[in-house]
């Protein structure tokens, strides 16, 4: 499935490309004619693999649709409002399945933070007077905060859901979770500020220095 996903994701992106100088009203329609062509087409294949909605959910086309919609979701700047994960569970009930499903996704999620959240503190301790050590120390807290990330997103219900029965009489579950990036950021800077301060005896202004995106010189 997660193949799958990233055929469409190519898709709706060239789309979006191909139709950049059409007004923004044209360039919505065009995308969500496209999204609801390609769910379809999704839905149909899924079908064939056995995978269902859960009870009460919408149907498969529409959540599909929905999912890719926000995924390609932009703000003014151009830059994605969400950040995104997929995640796999199997067991022998559907609830275990989920749950499981959903840690897998939101550990994918956190690695995705922690890397931008990387990116933005290793730039900063280049600009900064740091000793090795110091330096050392602060990448080592970033590199092993996916786990601190996770627990502070909290509970993320999915917006795509799907399970199957297995052989041998297990289920099957794939989810796709959403977060907004601007707020996971927020989210983790704070729990690594927190670490910092504790294992470094860092002080708040030195803390903010390392977390800005752009920090001021």
């Amino acid at each position: 499935m997660k193949k799958l996903i990233t055929l469409f994701t190519c898709t709706l992106l060239m789309s979006s490309i191909a139709i950049g100088q059409q007004t923004d009203k044209e360039l919505k329609k065009e995308l969500k004619d496209k999204a609801i062509k390609e769910a379809k087409k999704e839905a149909k294949t899924l079908s064939k693999q056995s995978w269902k909605t859960m009870p009460g959910e919408l149907p498969m086309e529409k959540m599909i649709e929905n999912a890719w919609m926000k995924q390609v979701s932009e703000d003014e700047k151009g830059v994605p409002i969400y950040i995104t994960a997929d995640g796999n569970g199997v067991a022998e009930t559907k609830t275990a399945a989920e749950t499981q499903a959903l840690e897998f996704a939101k550990l994918e999620l956190a690695g995705t933070i922690e890397t931008k959240i990387a990116s933005i503190v290793n730039g900063n301790i280049a600009n900064e007077q740091l000793s090795t050590e110091d330096a050392a120390s602060i990448t080592q807290i970033v590199q092993s905060s996916k786990n601190i990330i996770a627990q502070e997103l909290g509970y993320i219900n999915p917006a795509f859901k799907l399970y199957r029965d297995l052989d041998d009489n297990k289920i099957e579950v794939q989810i796709r979770i959403f977060y907004e990036a601007k707020q996971s950021l927020a989210i983790a800077k704070k729990a690594i500020k927190r670490d910092l301060k504790d294992k470094l005896k860092k002080t708040d202004e030195e803390v903010e220095k390392l977390l800005q995106d752009n920090p001021k010189r």
